[in-house]
């Protein structure tokens, strides 16, 4: 008896540890099926075209799927104009009517969220378009132009919008630099690992001192023609990459109140090229 019981127990000894295999490899399977599955969508609203811009090389460089958000009223391509009905709206509250996507915002894992900044956060298609969705538990990676800057506190916006999505700031430029869009939406992909690719080697900035009259030369090339006074740069610190120098200021302005306003301006100066103002970041 005991010789037929020990023979029945190693008879079947090889079966549960082949189901226990099994379990680890179904597992393994599971997690290969769910990464393949993942997938990505780049959402956009453009205005005059310059987020368009963006969202289709954010598109290719991530091989991922595209739509826009479109007002069922159009805004139309004139800056004042647009800034005008903007403000009108904002003061009546009125929630902007838009478009059905043609996305199923449901199949999709990760978000690209791009907009234009108007009045320091995102336009109001993407304020209706956040209102009506729930993105609980996915990513969504902001992405922006605009005439100074503002995509900080534009994704703070969305975060606050979207409280149970995982929010996180990406890729911001002006409209007048949108001819340097496509290597630098490669290199920020690389370097945030969105892509593969050789991340690049970026310094930190240096010890912040005392602008100097060549800061403050280099300071009014970049900024002086812009439309609105910027302010007076206090002090910078600096780096080098890739033969340019690149200015971190520190800048101080009237704020709309009448009290002094701090900011931060980045510039860039390239030996052969004119300097120019990449971002502003408001405090």
């Amino acid at each position: 008896m005991k010789f037929k019981l020990t023979a029945l127990i190693l008879a079947l000894l090889p079966l549960f540890v082949s189901c226990g295999g099994n379990k680890n490899e179904n597992q393994n399977q599971n997690q290969n099926e769910s990464e393949a599955t993942s997938k990505t969508l780049v959402l956009y609203y453009s205005q005059t075209g310059a987020t368009k811009t963006v969202a289709e090389l954010l598109k290719a460089d991530l091989g991922a799927d595209i739509d826009s958000i479109v007002p069922k009223d159009s805004y139309g391509t004139d800056y004042e104009a647009t800034i005008q009905r903007w403000q009108k709206e904002k003061n009546a509250n009125v929630k902007v009517a838009i478009k059905q996507l043609s996305a199923n915002i449901n199949d999709y894992d990760t978000i690209f969220l791009g907009f234009p900044i108007w009045g320091g956060t995102f336009a109001s298609p993407v304020a209706t378009w956040l209102a009506d969705n729930n993105l609980k538990g996915k990513t969504v990676i902001t992405f922006a132009t605009f005439g100074s800057g503002g995509i900080e506190a534009a994704t703070k916006d969305v975060a606050l919008a979207q409280p149970s999505a995982n929010v996180i700031e990406g890729f911001g430029i002006r409209n007048a630099r949108i001819d340097k869009a496509p290597s630098e939406i490669k290199s920020f992909l690389i370097d945030n690992g969105y892509i593969a690719g050789e991340k690049s080697s970026i310094p930190e900035y240096g010890e912040t001192a005392p602008v100097t009259e060549e800061d403050v030369k280099v300071f009014n090339e970049a900024c002086g023609n812009y439309q609105f006074p910027l302010g007076t740069p206090i002090s910078v610190a600096r780096r080098q990459i890739n033969g340019a120098t690149e200015y971190c200021f520190n800048v101080e302005s009237d704020g709309p109140d009448g009290k002094k306003a701090n900011s931060t301006i980045y510039v860039t100066a390239d030996p052969d090229q004119k300097p120019e103002f990449t971002r502003v970041v408001r405090q």
